[in-house]
C-alpha cells in the first residue's frame, strides 16, 4: 500500500458495468483507491480493444490486489487472461462471484 491508500483493480466483462459501479462505489467509501476497465459507449473497435486490454494490464501493475467482478461466476477469455497476469506479478486475486478454483 502505498500512504495508506490500498489500490484494488477491479477486472471482468464489460456486460457487468452496474455492478463494477456498485463495487467501485462501495470501495471508494471506504477509502479504497478503485481503477477498473474503460467503459466505452460503442463497442471497440479491434485497434481499440487492444489499447484498452493493455492499458489494463498497466492498472493491475499499479494494483495492490486485483478483485474480479463477476456474478454466477462467469469469467471471458480477457478477464482469464487479466487473472494470470495478475498472479504471475504476485497479485492477490479475489471475486464477487463464484471462483473458477471451486
Amino acid at each position: 500500500m502505498r500512504d495508506g491508500s490500498e489500490i484494488v483493480c477491479l477486472c471482468g466483462s464489460a456486460r457487468f458495468a452496474d455492478e463494477f459501479r456498485a463495487v467501485a462505489q462501495a470501495f471508494a467509501l471506504t477509502g479504497v483507491i478503485v481503477v477498473a476497465p474503460a467503459e466505452l459507449e460503442h463497442p471497440p473497435t479491434t485497434e481499440e480493444k487492444a489499447v484498452l486490454d493493455a492499458l489494463h494490464l498497466r492498472k493491475i501493475d499499479l494494483a495492490d490486489r486485483v478483485l474480479v467482478v463477476n456474478p454466477g461466476g462467469y469469467l471471458g477469455e480477457s478477464t482469464r487472461r487479466e487473472i494470470a497476469y495478475a498472479r504471475s506479478r504476485g497479485k492477490p486475486v479475489q471475486f464477487t462471484g463464484p471462483s473458477p478454483e471451486g
